[in-house]
């Protein structure tokens, strides 16, 4: 029964903590699959994160309700991710400049535009909502012994439309045509422009696609259990988490899914340590370490069998 205690705590925590990684991984996948490494997830998903609470700061403090604003906020997310990935993917796949230099660029100038639209809005660094969503439990499934209250008891809305995200690109990378020529573009370019494809188009795609995913994860991060901007601590690193996950993963959907559920399972032990008698006498900065030497251990275990595309960082 306390094996069991355990668990029901962490696992509830531990899919919040997936869903954002979820969608930074999956948004890099697009790009990288397509031929274009993208370094700047952290970035995307920081503006994401950004938009997001700017847009439910405006909209709850004039008047909308906070359902309403929470949906407004989570687009105003996912649009302002695609158009500063369009950044990158100009950089690039036009100008055909070194993608890690780009990315990095990028990251840095989400940081600093955030940090000064935050100062002009609020007038602090930090941008707050008045409320975000509120866990709900599914019906019929919450009542399942065992597996409903480790996975369908006060969970998030947006918990499942992350999932249906996940499905959808499953099936659209892997079953239809257009799956084939963007994997394809991040294998062999050259062959396919030979067989009538635009790979510049569909590396265009890839990125846009990733900056879409990336602001969908930065919303998810405030409407769950962030609930603000913070410019001192941005999104702690979950953009390059996302990244490790995308490698531990080796770049396919399945393996992805699994490698962000470990990392998210890490950040709830973290996180909640102190509150879960299994941890409790765990030094809390050893808690806090955990996630990333995690992370370290995982990368050098992925390492040996790495399965990147083979044109990935390589202009056209």
């Amino acid at each position: 029964m306390e094996f069991f205690s355990v668990i029901s705590s962490i696992v509830p925590a531990a899919i919040a903590y997936t869903m954002p990684l979820l969608m930074g991984a999956l948004g890099g996948l697009y790009s990288e699959r397509s031929g274009v490494t993208n370094l700047c997830i952290e970035g995307l998903m920081l503006t994401g994160c950004f938009a997001s609470a700017t847009t439910i700061y405006l909209l709850q403090s004039a008047g909308m309700g906070y359902n309403a604003a929470i949906v407004v906020g989570i687009l105003a997310a996912i649009a302002a991710g695609g158009l500063l990935s369009m950044l990158h993917a100009f950089a690039a796949i036009n100008l055909k400049s070194n993608q890690v230099i780009s990315g990095t660029a990028i990251n840095m100038l989400a940081t600093a535009l955030t940090l000064f639209l935050a100062q002009t809005i609020t007038g602090s660094g930090n941008v707050t909502v008045l409320r975000g969503i509120i866990r709900s439990d599914i019906p019929l499934l919450s009542k399942i012994p065992v597996i409903g209250p480790l996975f369908f008891c006060r969970t998030y809305w947006t918990t499942w439309i992350c999932l249906v995200v996940w499905g959808v690109s499953f099936f659209l990378l892997y079953r239809t045509s257009f799956g084939l020529r963007l994997r394809a573009c991040g294998e062999h370019p050259s062959a396919v422009a030979s067989a009538g494809v635009n790979v510049h188009r569909m590396r265009y795609i890839g990125v846009l696609m990733s900056g879409l995913l990336s602001g969908l994860g930065g919303a998810c991060i405030l409407v769950t259990y962030a609930g603000e901007y913070n410019s001192t601590s941005g999104i702690n690193g979950l953009g390059f988490l996302a990244i490790a996950a995308l490698i531990f993963g080796q770049w396919k959907p399945l393996g992805i899914l699994a490698s962000t559920f470990f990392f998210g399972v890490c950040m709830t032990i973290a996180n909640m340590g102190r509150v879960i008698p299994l941890f409790q006498s765990i030094p809390t900065g050893y808690l806090g370490l955990f996630p990333y030497v995690a992370t370290l251990v995982a990368l050098v275990v992925s390492s040996r069998r790495s399965a990147a595309p083979l044109a990935s960082g390589e202009p056209f």
